[in-house]
């Protein structure tokens, strides 16, 4: 079934929820070519495998470009629907590149309010488990759900995904509640 395509979503889910097969269909929504802005950086066999998985799974009308630390500057750089898979994994990338967070994140809430066309972005609700042991993982955590909000609050629509199915969390304008 064919979505109606907002300027901006905000797609959240645990692992294996379906958040990427979701967005994908709500991007195909638009016109092609789609735009598939991969966070993911392939360090091992079993990473590449599902990169791998990922990009089989998609069309010829999708392009695929890396973007695991300089997302902003690819979004700013897109023509047409975007797809940014994921906002998580680009969080670890920064925090293990020690970046500065708080300005990396101001640059893609700036790139995403200015995007030349929709997008849309997927990201793990890692704020729903147990208290991480190490301050490492609190502290990522805690950037990745400060992200969220402020995407969530820049989003003209936030979907949450629960075992494949789509739970509306703020709906795009206009949409009937």
């Amino acid at each position: 079934m064919r979505q109606t395509f907002s300027r901006m979503t905000l797609v959240l889910g645990g692992a294996r929820s379906g958040k990427s097969a979701y967005a994908e269909g709500l991007v195909e929504a638009a016109p092609a070519p789609w735009l598939y802005l991969a966070t993911a950086e392939a360090f091992d066999d079993e990473m590449r495998a599902r990169i791998a998985l990922h990009r089989e799974r998609r069309s010829e009308n999708w392009v695929t470009r890396d973007a695991p630390i300089d997302l902003p500057r690819a979004i700013a750089g897109a023509h047409g629907p975007v797809l940014v898979d994921c906002l998580t994994l680009w969080m670890t990338n920064l925090i293990l590149l020690d970046a500065d967070v708080p300005d990396a994140v101001a640059a893609l809430l700036d790139a995403c309010a200015n995007a030349p066309g929709p997008i849309v972005l997927v990201g793990n609700e890692v704020g729903l488990g147990i208290v991480p042991d190490n301050a490492l993982a609190r502290r990522f955590r805690d950037e990745a759900g400060r992200l969220h909000q402020r995407l969530a609050a820049q989003a003209d629509r936030v979907i949450f995904m629960v075992a494949g199915l789509p739970m509306t969390v703020k709906p795009q304008p206009g949409a009937q509640a």
